[in-house]
């Protein structure tokens, strides 16, 4: 059963549309008492760093959501925002993040750079994986991810980095670190390569 964390932000139909298509089990979670049930979640965002953290902490299912992830080790997927909250910090703002990963946040430097590359890094892009395991697995031939973003996930600890993109210089695109993982792309808008993510997460 997948547990999406529906606290205000990103497109909760799109992966419920996805998940019952592939006949995956899929409900929604609002409030603490249908979170605590999850076996694995997946935590979406969109927009600003610290008005997403604001909303987790509002819906009431921050403190459920650590205890699922730090004590009980459920697989958790974070998404665009949702990844770079998993961080300890960023730049884009001034709460601190969940900590789940020893990372920060940081705004891409474009400086000199050519038309390119401007932000937000919008648009599709390659993931060029680390392992062909886990979440990319049958994905060997190559995959590409829709992205929307300006700041980007820099991990702390390099092993933790599972997929990589380059956008005037490589950053991490993808991460794991035990249970979480994280993606700064959409899957939810990512055809083929998306839905064998989230087909993969599932399963894992």
């Amino acid at each position: 059963m997948i547990t999406l964390v529906d606290y205000g932000l990103g497109n909760i139909q799109a992966f419920a549309n996805i998940y019952n298509r592939l006949n995956i089990p899929v409900t929604v979670a609002r409030d603490a008492q249908t979170l605590a049930n999850a076996s694995r979640m997946i935590l979406p965002g969109v927009g600003h760093f610290d008005w997403a953290m604001k909303r987790l902490a509002d819906s009431g299912m921050r403190q459920t959501l650590d205890d699922l992830v730090v004590r009980q080790k459920k697989p958790v997927l974070g998404i665009c925002v949702g990844m770079q909250m998993m961080a300890k910090r960023s730049d884009e703002g001034e709460l601190p993040g969940l900590g789940w990963i020893d990372a920060e946040v940081k705004k891409f430097d474009v400086t000199g750079s050519n038309r390119h590359t401007q932000l937000p890094h919008m648009g599709w892009n390659d993931v060029s994986a680390t392992e062909f395991g886990d979440i990319f697995g049958g994905m060997e031939g190559g995959s590409r991810f829709y992205f929307l973003h300006s700041y980007y996930f820099a991990p702390n600890r390099g092993e933790e980095v599972v997929g990589k993109t380059d956008y005037n210089g490589t950053f991490a695109s993808a991460v794991r670190a035990g249970n979480v993982f994280g993606v700064q792309f959409h899957p939810e808008k990512s055809h083929r390569w998306g839905i064998q993510l989230l087909k993969n997460f599932a399963e894992l």
